[in-house]
């Protein structure tokens, strides 16, 4: 009898044993592997610079890689859709921006991907400044100049974009929306030749983020009218916003981190407290206002009410309008 009690006993322990092994196997300390950061575009623009800082930070505070994986293509699309797919696990995350889950859902058919329900947002990470600019052959040097030029040649403006449902498009048609203009979208394959033309003064006005035009502008080959943010940059504190002619008008390009739809809420306040911590570090900020980049912070409810309100304001804009992506 005391055999049998014996051995029943030393099963309950064993049981025991392996039953606080596993415990303590589902609760081990996030991350135990390394962290991929999809980034969506080809490497070497502001947001691949960004997210590297944001690896090489996390990195150190977290004690595994985080390994920058560049996933260009359709728009951002996928990459976006990798991260959309993966485990709510923590260990595979997204730079990803307005263009890419506010804009694109609207613009493309068959998305791979809902830009809002199949993703957990994170954090903002950063805001780029975006710059309204003409050639200086144009005889307006503010926004309130430029209406009337505008006014008094309808549909002779000519406007620069990346193409159909691009930022800088967008920009533009909200603007001739609110202003009350008509002005002639001249489309272009990408960012660069956009700007290439708005500088040659095959188009005379062009929107696009700073760090494509700034060069330029200190050049004396662009003229810096406005800034398309609701307040004015603290990069550029001397230049006036659209809304200060235009009320209202707003348009502010953000890049924020996510994660795949279904993440534990405990991870996801790690994170987001990471994010918040690198994005407010002075070497941080010093490097990205290098590049034209504000970086930024929030909880995951405030960016979360960011990302609805952009998908509900510029999908009906672009539904409204008809535009479609290409």
């Amino acid at each position: 009898m005391k055999a049998v009690l014996k051995r029943c006993l030393l099963g309950l322990a064993t049981f025991s044993l392996v039953a606080a092994a596993s415990g303590a196997g589902a609760a081990d300390p996030f991350p135990q592997k390394p962290i991929t950061l999809i980034v969506p575009w080809a490497a070497g623009g502001s947001t691949d610079i960004l997210a590297r800082v944001l690896s090489e930070h996390l990195t150190r505070s977290l004690g595994q890689p985080v390994i920058v994986d560049n996933k260009p293509g359709a728009s951002g699309n996928i990459g976006s859709a990798m991260v959309a797919r993966a485990r709510p696990d923590g260990y595979t995350l997204l730079v990803g921006s307005m263009s890419t889950h506010a804009m694109n859902p609207a613009l493309m058919p068959n998305m791979p991907f809902r830009g809002v329900e199949d993703f957990t947002p994170l954090g903002l990470l950063a805001y780029v400044t975006n710059t309204m600019v003409v050639n200086p052959s144009v005889p307006a040097h503010n926004v309130k100049e430029l209406i009337a030029y505008a006014r008094a040649n309808p549909g002779k403006l000519a406007y620069a974009s990346a193409g159909p449902g691009s930022t800088n498009h967008l920009s533009a048609v909200l603007f001739e929306k609110m202003a009350g203009v008509q002005m002639l979208h001249v489309p272009y394959k990408g960012g660069a030749p956009a700007v290439v033309d708005t500088v040659a003064g095959q188009t005379q006005l062009l929107f696009s983020a700073g760090t494509q035009t700034l060069p330029h502008v200190r050049a004396n080959k662009l003229r810096l009218l406005a800034v398309t943010e609701a307040k004015r940059s603290p990069l550029l504190p001397n230049v006036p916003t659209v809304a200060e002619t235009v009320p209202g008008y707003e348009l502010s390009v953000w890049y924020g981190a996510f994660g795949p739809v279904g993440m534990p809420p405990a991870l996801v306040t790690r994170l987001n407290l990471e994010i918040n911590r690198i994005m407010s570090l002075p070497d941080v900020k010093e490097k990205m206002n290098a590049i034209g980049v504000e970086t930024a912070t929030s909880t995951p409810q405030q960016f979360a009410a960011i990302l609805h309100r952009d998908a509900d304001r510029y999908g009906k804009l672009i539904r409204d309008l008809g535009i479609k992506g290409e």
